[in-house]
């Protein structure tokens, strides 16, 4: 009996009555956009928020659980994960409403480019960046995703969230303590949706700034590899790409796993990419970056998960901490 089918069992009737849709021994390289990674014991896909109430009401708290959107900005190792993995659907947690003349309500599966559609639809400026961010708004929402100089904290009116225990709380602007690619909100709150503010704006001009995020997507991004977008936070005052390049890492191929030649920020699956691989690349452009300029790389890429036995990763290498 596998750990996933262990888990199941252990619960009983505990999830008799959901709806949402339960995998056991879910295939995680079949959601993250590197297409790499392990088995999670079970995957939970609710079919709206009370039914995400209710799982999160049945499972005991000892048991993990690991909530993820839509995949891109993910990396699972390959010993996989352990209790459940919960992964909000498009159809439960995809809706989005014009509720103002400059305010929208969005899912938190709604793809960030669909809100920029929708905004740009309703004639609402302000998130033209998002089409320049390969993710969905409850990871924007997480990490405080950003583009061409725009962060999603300048959009957020106010945050819908829920609790270990399945209870409701509306987390203000000043609640999620944003700061760069960074919030305060406690990580355990699951968010189910959001309500964000933009100003009235022209179509016309909103399609340009669109047009224009798109185009630098598509010329300087390797956007049609399997890749989790930029890897790194920029550090103050530079780019995490320069310095990557100042150290020699453009290129850089360990394994299946390569520092894309086209934008070195970009780590790319090149077919046969372990999540050992990525991730032990990252970690040597970390300490050639280190060795190089004195800069400690910070990973934007989430990493989650056990690591196979006999092949962990240190940070850095373990080297100069």
């Amino acid at each position: 009996m596998t750990p996933g089918q262990q888990l199941i069992e252990s619960l009983g009737d505990r999830l008799a009555g959901l709806r949402g849709r339960i995998t056991v021994d879910a295939e995680m390289e079949k959601i993250t956009w590197f297409r790499a990674g392990g088995i999670a014991d079970a995957l939970f896909q609710p079919a709206d928020e009370e039914d995400l109430v209710a799982f999160l009401k049945a499972v005991p708290e000892d048991i993990q659980l690991m909530v993820v959107g839509i995949g891109s900005n993910l990396l699972v190792r390959d010993g996989g994960l352990r209790g459940f993995v919960i992964r909000l659907s498009a159809k439960g947690f995809g809706n989005t409403e014009i509720v103002s003349p400059t305010q929208i309500r969005a899912g938190a599966a709604t793809p960030d480019k669909r809100l920029a559609a929708l905004a740009l639809e309703a004639g609402i400026g302000g998130f033209h960046f998002y089409p320049g961010i390969p993710g969905g708004v409850g990871g924007a929402l997480r990490m405080n995703a950003g583009a061409n100089g725009v962060e999603t904290r300048e959009r957020v009116v106010e945050v819908r969230a829920l609790d270990r225990q399945g209870n409701v709380h509306i987390l203000s602007n000043a609640d999620m303590g944003y700061s760069y690619r960074h919030t305060t909100a406690p990580k355990g709150l699951i968010f189910t949706s959001a309500l964000f503010e933009g100003y009235p704006e022209q179509r016309e001009v909103i399609k340009e700034a669109m047009d224009a995020v798109q185009h630098h997507r598509e010329t300087v991004q390797p956007i049609r590899e399997k890749t989790g977008g930029s890897t790194f936070k920029n550090p103050d005052g530079t780019s995490a790409w320069k310095e990557i390049d100042k150290a020699g890492c453009r290129g850089l191929m360990i394994g299946g796993a390569q520092m894309s030649p086209m934008h070195c920020n970009f780590m790319i699956n090149t077919g046969s990419a372990t999540g050992y691989d990525l991730e032990y690349l990252g970690e040597t452009v970390r300490a050639r970056v280190l060795e190089a300029s004195g800069i400690r790389l910070e990973w934007e890429i989430k990493r989650i998960g056990e690591f196979r036995p006999g092949r962990e990763v240190q940070e850095f290498l373990g080297q100069l901490l």
